[in-house]
């Protein structure tokens, strides 16, 4: 059977003899062999050309013969890899057959010498060899190939699974890793079952080059196909999530495996402990690290460490501190990276006599501070307020020979400058750039703070320096200078700067535009405000939630919140999706404009949208109710937003106490300044003021100035309107002298007065014939370049007109035209008619 399976060809090869064919460059690797190879040294044998007996051509010229005559050849040599190899070889370099392709003898020679472990290495050569210089044919063909051969000359499963196998793993070195995937899905079409090793080579060399998703995929159908796979592949599959920042699949592969009953060892233990860490998921983490001291592991420093940082990160010190100790017990010594962990957790907490103390004592143990540790302390200081020692750290740092970073830089600055150290500040800023660590964030703090503290023309030198530094300034640094501008009140400097910053190549963007737009609505240039929103819409950009609630708010403060309400709808309907901070400003509008009924209108729109009413939302409309004296539906409001567990706070007591000393209902007054200290607060002088006021309209000066007493008592500065009322209603008890004594009082604390203060001393001075003290309170406002009102002129010409003193109160009228003061209805009544027995000057004290 076997000699009809014999092609004709090999048939009539059989009649040239065997040492027609020269071995002289093939060494004798197998000297048992049966067959006689004539040794290189003695013999030397030449072939002559072998003739195809039908076109008596040499064999040479038919490449389909001689490849077969190759591969008829090496097979013959199935059992003595060695021949196989050097005849391969031989034919090879006579040129019978192509290097530059792959064919059956090829295939045929590596399955013989995957055969043999002896020769396994000579096989992984010649596959190498092949796929570094990309000979023909591609992955998947090259596979194909692979199984036919095997088929084809019935070679072992084995040969063949070993040849595929390396095949891939030749893919792989060579950085083919397409071709590799592409040689792996062709090998699971094959039923060819990848080997572990190489498995994991691949996926690792996936993730080396950042291409994670295909490993994904790839050790998807790994599982799918249960092809076997180890611990290193799944500590793979996990440094890959980790590179693309996905923690929870990450762990998700270690508890995969582990449900799948992999024997998952220390290292990968380690590799899950970190993963998780990174979540942080510190009480997760240390569940791992009791399994792995089940199993009688001990957990490396490196995994302490990590779920150290963790429990820190997440603010679990005591059982931080608790895991450091363990760590210690177990011979684990306290690195560097844990001390600065436990000192940034004490520092975050505002520990920061503990981090300073952990901090001394790993000196003391003989840890070398670095410049992580210093920037850590450097910013706790500073975070909690402790810049002096922030500084003395950041010298000691210094003179240990660390260089100072531009974080450390930047902390200490900014913590200069909340503290009020502006000098110390300014000398730290030269120098950082005196050292060469300034950043543009170094130069953008300082000129932010400048700008806040209404120093924009030192921010804008410090601009400038920043220029000359090399420093290029970015949108932030001409954005906060524009808005010192908007908030000094200079709109044409703000602008000037805009100018020049699109001059220079910077392009403005939407905050940009937006601080001018509340700049000119600080202004209430409203017009102005409005055409910059035009121009930015123009321009193509998109507002930002940011962008319309300034113009919404900006139209309400200017007294347009019907514009600014239509604006909203309009706003809405484009997407806008408005805040209760944008509802309060347009209920706020309409309270301040005395629209009381609009205003409730938005706060029904306000619920119906879905947005639930704050503390400010209800404090608008208390005020908006006391204002228009319906005391009933501010206090509707007020339990309403009891009902909804708001708390009231002192602005809405305030504004309760305010209405009801307005309706002159001084008892519910009273009774909710009560209520205000069982809820655990305290009177501010806005409060006080509203019940001085109270009582003094009541003509009860007694309890008003009790009330005054009280305030002092607790602490709490009283401003102008407070002795304002104060005299007022002494003035009108004929306290002359407690009223003086108070203005004196009231003059020693820097407290200036005015129109309204002078009217009432002018006021209750003529109603008591005080006209000489009176007049000459006018002088004093002369002197001040205050000039007097209409309510001022009518309380003297009265007084005068009562003493009978009739020049004297013409004399004034005329000065009061002089003025350009237009006399009121009261003025003619006194000087024609003589009506000044209803005389009353006083004014509300803005409260």
């Amino acid at each position: 059977m076997r000699t009809r399976l014999i092609s004709p060809f090999l048939a009539r090869a059989r009649s040239i003899k065997e040492p027609h064919l020269s071995f002289s460059s093939i060494p004798n690797d197998n000297p048992s062999s049966q067959q006689q190879i004539p040794n290189s040294k003695t013999q030397s044998f030449e072939n002559p050309k072998s003739l195809n007996l039908k076109t008596e051509k040499p064999i040479s010229q038919d490449p389909i013969l001689t490849q077969t005559h190759v591969t008829e050849v090496i097979l013959s040599h199935k059992n003595h890899p060695n021949l196989a190899l050097n005849h391969f070889k031989w034919a090879t370099r006579k040129g019978i057959m192509s290097d530059k392709t792959t064919g059956d003898p090829f295939l045929v020679l590596v399955h013989i010498l995957m055969c043999s472990e002896e020769h396994f290495g000579a096989a992984k050569k010649l596959i190498s060899k092949c796929v570094s210089e990309c000979l023909d044919p591609g992955p998947g063909e090259f596979v194909s190939q692979f199984v036919g051969t095997a088929k084809k000359f019935q070679f072992d499963h084995n040969s063949n699974s070993r040849a595929v196998n390396y095949l891939m793993c030749s893919f792989v070195r060579s950085n083919r890793l397409e071709d590799a995937i592409t040689c792996f899905k062709k090998m699971v079409e094959n039923n060819i079952v990848p080997c572990v090793p190489y498995v994991h080579v691949l996926l690792n060399a996936l993730v080396r080059s950042n291409m994670v998703m295909e490993a994904r995929v790839l050790f998807n159908e790994i599982v799918r196909m249960r092809i076997p796979y180890d611990c290193a592949t799944i500590r793979v599959m996990i440094r890959g999530c980790l590179k693309e920042g996905n923690v929870d699949d990450a762990v998700q592969y270690f508890w995969d495996a582990k449900a799948n009953g992999i024997e998952l060892d220390a290292v990968t233990y380690s590799t899950a402990v970190y993963a998780v860490c990174k979540k942080p998921d510190a009480v997760t983490a240390c569940t791992l690290l009791d399994e792995m001291k089940e199993k009688g592991w001990v957990p490396s420093e490196g995994s302490y460490t990590n779920v150290i940082g963790a429990f820190v990160k997440q603010r679990y010190m005591v059982d931080a501190l608790k895991l450091k100790d363990e760590m210690v017990s177990n011979g684990v010594q306290m690195n560097l990276v844990v001390a600065t962990s436990l000192m940034k957790g004490y520092c975050v907490k505002g520990d920061l006599r503990n981090a300073l103390s952990l901090f001394e004592k790993i000196i003391e143990d003989g840890l070398c501070p670095n410049k992580i540790t210093y920037s850590v302390l450097i910013e706790g200081c500073v975070n909690n307020g402790d810049v002096k020692k922030g500084v003395e750290l950041y010298t000691r740092m210094k003179n240990e020979g660390i260089k100072p970073n531009v974080y450390n830089v930047n902390s200490l600055i900014i913590g200069f400058l909340e503290s009020g150290f502006i000098d110390e500040a300014k000398k730290l800023f030269e120098e950082a750039v005196e050292i060469g660590v300034a950043n543009v964030f170094t130069y953008n703090n300082l000129i932010s703070w400048l700008c806040k503290a209404d120093k924009v023309d030192e921010a804008c030198d410090v601009l400038d320096k920043m220029v000359k530094d090399g420093i290029y300034p970015t949108i932030v640094s001409y954005n906060n200078i524009i808005l010192g501008h908007c908030r000094s009140g200079n709109m044409d400097a703000a602008l000037g700067l805009f100018n020049t910053m699109q001059e220079r190549g910077f392009k403005a963007n939407v905050i940009t535009y937006s601080i001018l737009i509340d700049g000119y609505f600080r202004e209430g240039k409203s017009e102005e405000a409005l055409a910059v929103f035009d121009l930015l819409v123009d321009l193509g950009f998109l507002p930002s939630d940011y962008t319309f609630n300034i113009v919404i708010n900006g139209l309400c403060k200017v007294g347009q919140t019907s514009k600014a309400k239509l604006m909203l709808k309009k706003v809405m309907e484009r997407g806008f999706n408005p805040m209760c901070m944008t509802y309060n400003s347009i209920i706020d509008g309409f309270v301040k404009e005395g629209n009381i009924n609009s205003a409730l209108a938005v706060y029904t729109d306000m619920r119906k949208a879905g947005i639930s009413p704050n503390v400010v939302t209800y404090t608008s409309l208390i005020h908006g109710f006391c204002g228009c004296k319906n005391m009933d539906l501010a206090l509707k409001m007020r339990d309403e937003m009891k009902s909804k567990g708001l708390e009231l706070d002192v602005i809405s007591y305030g504004a309760l106490m305010n209405g009801f000393c307005k309706i002159r209902d001084i008892r519910r007054a009273r009774e909710i300044f009560n209520e205000l200290y069982e809820v655990g607060l305290h009177p501010n002088a806005a409060i006080y003021n509203s019940m001085i006021s109270g009582f003094r309209n009541l003509d009860n000066i007694e309890e008003a100035v009790d009330f005054h007493k009280k305030m002092v008592k607790e602490g709490i500065l009283c401003d102008l309107p407070t002795y304002t009322t104060l005299i007022d209603g002494l003035l009108k008890a004929g306290n002359i002298v407690s009223a003086s004594d108070l203005y004196t009082e009231m003059l020693a604390k820097n407290i200036v007065p005015d129109v309204i203060m002078y009217s009432v001393l002018v006021n209750g001075l003529c109603n008591k014939g005080q006209l000489e003290n009176a007049r000459k309170i006018l002088e004093e406002m002369d002197k001040k370049s205050i000039v007097p009102n209409v309510v001022i002129y009518n309380s003297l010409i009265g007084g005068y007109f009562r003493e009978g003193k009739l020049q004297e109160a013409f004399k004034l009228h005329d000065e009061m035209l002089d003025r350009g003061l237009v006399p009121d209805d009261r003025t003619y009544d006194i000087l024609v008619t003589g009506k000044v027995k209803g005389i009353d000057s006083t004014m509300e004290p803005s409260v």
